[in-house]
């Protein structure tokens, strides 16, 4: 430290300043400070930001004050603070209803104001007459708050602002999923008030919950009640958006300066050292001027060119804004303690040397920083001309008191009042420094004893739950049950969180209650959720993803800990399934996929996890905190006793198995596989009619109780062996791939399914060749004895897929809600009950074909459907469900779980089957984007409709199979080996597909490329392959299949989207398949803007062919070359975008003709195309999508006979704008 006299003047020089320019503004009733001299309104952000200089100043005269006058000063300070602080708190409060009802809806009308009057506290504008939702504002209020209580300051004092600051905690968790206003009030930034999500709120609100977890409230003087406490889960997601986002800012702004009170000071949000680094070096190439930085690309606000007579811009002004957007010097300020946060001396001297010359001095001489600076209005067009040539004036307020905060607070900390760490009590700074590798500790349970003898013969030692007390294990659901008792308060009428998500990261703690200790299973491995939870493999390959994903998440004190408990439902025939032994055996060898782990008892974990008290469930309001709250009490005493007692019907019982000719069936067969869409090629579709039946036995089972005439009792299940005869083909044995030659069939019963079977197939020869929904409502003209044979017949099938069939027609004939006329237990038997017997029987069998159909007949939808589409959309990806072209729906906002559902229903009418696959795709994308955000890069758009026919495209390709059995195949993949093949396809890996037990298939990576194309299924000769096909080497069929992958997954080169706004301000328009891209974007939107890109991307999914889209993106990166290398200024009028392809095309089938090529066989053979019939059914003889040759999708796009060489000729014929003779350099190499 200097000596006192010189430390002593400087700071009472500061104190001076910041009592004049800040304290001299402060209301004294409530504490607020108002805009200006002549607006008394007190914005939540700036209030905030104005305390801070106030706040360090207190902590400076803190470590020297050694004269009382000084430790006076010091109080005086801080207590400004707290005036500040809890002015804000009780404007808050006073709007407690709203938090309330926020957490329910998450409309912008019911969040809390932005601004309140400085003079009461009271609302200064109406809930619709501003934009309030600023999670930003709230978040940097708890942030702080957190700061300061931990710096030393008392600033709540009760319970039930504890209770509130808990509930405006749940206000801001779920913000990475919330549009709001954002830092400039402004929304997207035409100001037309639509809200969006913004990074720098979702980066804000993460601070927040991380700073908020775990504080005592009440500072050293607190107990377990004055606690906060935060769902790490939710500030992880708020992170994982957030580092997907940046350097972007929202759809609208592709950047902006605000983002430099995320990336350091105050929030220090961002943990990737490398992700700081890019997002600060873009916000200074493209943002930083002579005056400070501009806002964000386009600003108009305080432009001259800006109407001030209108708030809002129309879209095509904002061009008009480029080059003239006011410079703030507030941002000059924020890079000054960015740096001095890492040190960095000579970069804080630039800053502060370049602050010093644009700010303002006072007639007393003091230096004032302005609001901004802008351009003055009759030097525009110099500006215009050579952008920060001219210089500018002040517009705004002076002092700008947000910037002048900040300022000192630089400046005490240049002088060394300050050290980094008191700015920072809570050690966020540190956040991005590397941490050591993270052990996950995994504990395995046995539900009973016969189980841990089981996994004993493997040599694998556990506890069952009764071993492991006085530790109680308990489900997820628990725990989600126990959070919402967090913040309730009766006297504010606050109902404590209502989210029922609790997270990996949640259930990877102990948690202590009292004197008793709770561990909990992770929420995945629920099994009242989802089908996909029976799939044994899918919950290995789920957990090993989450081990992986607590390595890098993980930040708690202590190591996570993954308890799960081994069942009964998990065994496969009374064996452990051994992929499940596979497992344990690597986690007991101390690593899995990478990853440290630990395997062990509960007990040997309890010093080394992290254990949280759940103090919040005492009967805090009711005077008796050291009591349960009656109501958990009684929650917990119930759910003991049920949690882990075993259901009776999932009791497994093999019956004895007996063989029997199966009986005469009905016009019902078939029924399920009617309501099938998924439709591969287009070209064999006639083809499948009445084939000849082969017969088929298979072994008998016991059939449930519900199925047989007059019995009680619980449901029986069992497992399937199918006998094959010597005559019967080879089957899969639980596949619905080839029932139409399954089953020996009565004529007389069977007529009508063949009609309506023949009737299926000449329909589906009119439509459009691609896609089909079938709306199939069965005649109803059968008499009610025909439905009591057919429930007779359903007593005494045992194939579960005939009851499958079965049910299917008495859904459509009679409804779910009819009743069978059995009686089980004395209850009614709808048609709905025995659905759900057979459902969960198919889930026990893994018959993954019926169980999807059954799942989706029942209504039933993935518990994280919403979860999942969030998470996809808030990483900036859109979703569309649905069948292209006709069928598509796009999904751009959050909606709840019920309404997607209906969504995806509408999108695949009747077809059950594809709508609950397109739900599990959806999570299974979820997951991806999670843990291999990679494998999404220059995608936009997920169209899983696309995605469901290319996986059935590349099994019929790898099975040499039709596409009716490919699609049959794909539906009856399980859930992990669909999960599997969507990798691959996502990942353009190659894969071979091999048949494992019960004729499930089995998708392999294949390290070569070189794979052999047949499958190893015997299906059988494929009849009705080309005889081309069979002589084809590996090689062909390359880049077709690399252009179809890419185009389904609408994946795009990179800086594609940039690159198409360069072309589109070369020419008057683009068409793409009807869709004209107006040249008027370029003045809207910026090149790398979002909003551009959905634009582009919306036209090119207007083409349903994804090899041929892919084709249009090449021929638009052909332009982009042609624009890029300024060979023409201009590109002359609207480019249509397909009559490049089709002219390469035409030169492709010239030259084929010439070198006689592979196309000589198919189009280059056709007379001018004179062949009307094929013309007319819109196929080419080699099946090449829209008229374009099969070969020229397989060509690669380099070389001389490639498809970039076609293209660039093609765009010097048909572009008037290219000189036609003369020599000209070529730049397209």
């Amino acid at each position: 430290m200097r000596s006192r006299s010189n430390s002593g003047v400087r700071l009472d020089y500061y104190q001076r300043i910041v009592h004049r320019l800040i304290l001299a503004h402060q209301e004294p009733v409530t504490g607020l400070f108002p805009a200006s001299n002549v607006n008394s309104h007190a914005w939540i952000r700036d209030n905030v930001y104005c305390i801070l200089a106030v706040w360090g100043l207190s902590m400076a005269y803190k470590k020297i004050a050694d004269q009382d006058e000084d430790r006076a000063k010091c109080y005086e300070l801080e207590q400004s603070c707290v005036k500040l602080m809890r002015g804000l708190l009780m404007a808050m409060m006073n709007q407690k209803d709203k938090v309330e009802r926020f957490k329910m809806t998450q409309s912008p009308f019911d969040s809390l104001h932005a601004k309140y009057s400085s003079k009461n506290g009271l609302p200064v504008v109406g809930d619709n007459e501003w934009g309030h939702l600023q999670i930003d504002a709230v978040s940097l209020y708890l942030l702080i708050l957190a700061q300061m209580t931990a710096s030393g300051l008392q600033i709540v004092f009760s319970l039930d602002e504890v209770s509130f600051i808990q509930n405006l905690v749940f206000y801001i968790e779920s913000a990475y999923s919330i549009p709001d206003y954002g830092i400039w009030e402004r929304g997207d930034k035409t100001n037309h008030g639509e809200p969006e999500l913004n990074a720098s709120s979702i980066g804000m609100a993460k601070a927040a919950l991380e700073a908020m977890n775990e504080l005592d409230l009440f500072g050293a003087r607190g107990g377990p009640a004055s606690v906060i406490h935060v769902l790490a889960d939710e500030a992880h997601k708020c992170q994982a958006v957030l580092q997907s986002m940046l350097p972007r800012e929202s759809n609208s702004k592709e950047l902006d300066s605000g983002l430099l009170c995320v990336i350091g000071f105050p929030a220090f949000a961002v943990d990737d050292a490398q992700l700081i680094h890019n997002t600060r070096d873009a916000i200074l190439s493209r943002l930083q001027g002579k005056y400070g930085c501009k806002r964000f690309l386009r600003d108009g606000y305080r432009t001259p060119k800006e109407d001030p007579s209108r708030l809002y811009y129309e879209r095509w002004e904002l061009r008009m804004f480029e080059n003239i957007e006011c410079e703030w010097p507030l941002f000059y300020c924020y890079l000054i303690l960015f740096h001095a946060f890492q040190n960095d001396k000579v970069l804080v001297q630039e800053y502060a040397n370049r602050l010093e010359k644009i700010m303002v001095r006072s007639e007393d001489g003091t230096l004032l920083i302005p609001e901004s600076y802008a351009v003055p209005q009759d030097l525009v067009g110099f500006e215009y001309q050579k952008p920060g040539s001219q210089e500018r004036v002040v517009v705004g307020r002076c002092p700008f008191l947000w910037g002048q905060s900040l300022f000192i607070l630089g400046r005490l900390l240049q002088e060394g009042f300050l050290a980094v760490g008191e700015l920072d009590p809570l050690n966020r700074r540190l956040g991005a420094q590397k941490k050591p590798d993270v052990v996950v500790q995994v504990v395995i349970i046995a539900e009973d004893n016969e189980i841990r003898d089981k996994l004993a013969e493997h040599d694998l030692h556990v506890q069952t739950i009764a071993d492991v007390a006085p530790i109680e294990v308990q489900p997820a659901r628990v725990l989600s049950h126990l959070y919402t008792y967090l913040g309730r308060n009766r006297k504010l009428g606050l109902s404590g969180r209502k989210s029922r998500d609790v997270g990996i990261l949640s259930t990877s703690k102990l948690y202590s209650l009292k004197d008793r200790i709770f561990a909990f299973t992770p929420q995945f491995v629920d099994l009242s959720r989802f089908y996909i939870a029976s799939d044994n493999e899918l919950m290995i390959d789920i957990l090993k993803g989450e081990i992986n994903f607590l390595k890098s998440a993980w930040d708690l004190l202590g190591r996570p800990l993954v308890t799960l408990v081994l069942k009964r439902i998990h065994l496969d025939q009374d064996k452990i399934p051994l992929a499940m032994i596979q497992t344990m055996r690597k986690l007991k060898s101390g690593y899995i996929n990478g990853t440290r782990v630990m395997l062990g008892n509960l007990k040997d974990f309890l010093n080394t996890s992290a254990i949280t008290d759940l103090s919040f469930l005492g009967s805090t309001e009711d005077g008796y905190p050291d009591r349960l709250h009656p109501d958990v009490q009684t929650y917990l005493d119930e759910h003991l006793l049920r949690s882990f007692s075993n259901r009776s019907t999932m009791n497994l019982r093999g019956g004895q198995l007996r063989p029997r000719h199966l009986r005469r069936r009905m016009s019902c067969k078939g029924a399920i596989k009617k309501t099938r869409s998924i439709n591969v090629d287009s070209d064999n579709l006639g083809m499948e009619g009445p084939t000849p039946l082969t017969e088929r036995r298979l072994s008998s089972i016991v059939p449930p109780p519900w199925l047989q005439p007059n019995k009680q009792g619980h449901v029986s299940t069992f497992a399937t062996t199918p006998e094959e005869g010597p005559s019967s083909p080879p089957q899969l044995g639980g596949d619905l791939g080839l029932r139409e030659n399954i089953y020996p069939m009565d004529p007389q019963h069977s007529r009508s399914a063949i009609d309506r079977r023949s009737e299926f197939v000449r329909q589906q020869e009119i439509t459009v060749p691609k896609i089909l929904i079938q709306r199939h409502r069965v005649d109803t003209n059968f008499a009610d004895t025909e439905v009591d044979e057919l429930i007779a017949m359903l007593r005494e099938t045992e194939n579960l897929e005939e009851q499958g069939d079965i049910l299917q027609y008495l859904v459509d004939t009679q409804g779910l809600d009819f009743n069978t006329g059995m009686l089980e237990e004395g209850r009614v038997v709808t048609i709905r009950d025995l659905l759900k017997g057979l459902y969960e029987k198919a889930c026990q069998e893994k018959l993954w074909g019926l169980v999807r159909h059954t799942a989706g007949m029942l209504g039933k939808r993935v518990e994280d459907l919403g979860k999942a589409v969030t998470d996809l959309l808030v990483r900036q990806k859109q979703v569309t469900v649905g069948m292209p072209p006709n069928n598509e729906h796009t999904i751009t906002a959050p909606l709840p779980e019920v309404e997607l559902r209906q969504l995806i229903h509408d999108a695949y009418g009747d077809d059950e089957s594809t709508a609950m696959l397109t739900q599990e795709l959806m999570v299974y994308l979820a997951m991806f984007i999670r843990t291999e955000p990679q494998l999404f890069h220059e995608m936009l758009r997920l169209r899983v409709g696309l995605i469901i026919q290319v996986m059935a495209k590349e099994l019929s390709r790898t099975l040499n199979c039709d596409g009716e059995a490919a699609s049959e195949h794909l539906l009856n993949l399980s859930p992990f080996e669909m999960k599997n093949l969507l990798y691959h396809i996502l990942s353009g890996k190659e894969f071979a597909v091999s048949s494992v037990a019960r004729g499930n298939l089995s998708i392999v990576s294949c390290k070569s490329s070189r794979v052999s194309k047949k499958s190893q299924i015997g299906l059988g000769d494929p009849e009705g392959e080309d005889a081309l096909t069979a002589t084809i080497d590996d090689r062909q069929g390359q880049w077709l299949r690399r252009r179809r992958l890419d185009g389904a997954l609408n994946r795009v080169p990179r800086d594609f989207y940039s690159r198409v706004w360069t072309v589109l301000e070369k020419c008057q328009g683009l068409a793409i398949e009807g869709r004209v891209l107006q040249q008027s974007l370029t003045q809207e939107m910026t090149p790398g803007e979002l909003k551009f890109a959905l634009e582009v991307e919306t036209a090119l999914n207007q083409i349903p062919q994804p090899e041929y889209r892919q084709l249009v993106v090449e021929a638009l990166m052909v332009l982009t070359l042609v624009t890029e290398h300024n060979m023409v200024p201009s590109l002359g009028d609207i480019i249509c975008v397909e009559h490049l392809v089709h002219k390469a095309n035409q030169l492709f089938l010239e030259d084929q003709r010439k070198v006689q090529g592979d196309a000589t066989l198919c189009c280059a053979k056709l007379k001018d195309g004179k062949e009307q019939q094929q013309a007319a059914s819109g196929m080419l003889l080699c099946g090449g999508a829209a008229y374009i040759c099969q070969h020229l999708y397989d060509s690669a796009p380099s070389g001389s006979y490639g498809t970039m060489t076609y293209l660039s000729r093609a765009v010097a014929l048909v572009l008037d704008c290219v000189p036609k003779h003369g020599e000209m350099e070529c730049a397209i190499s």
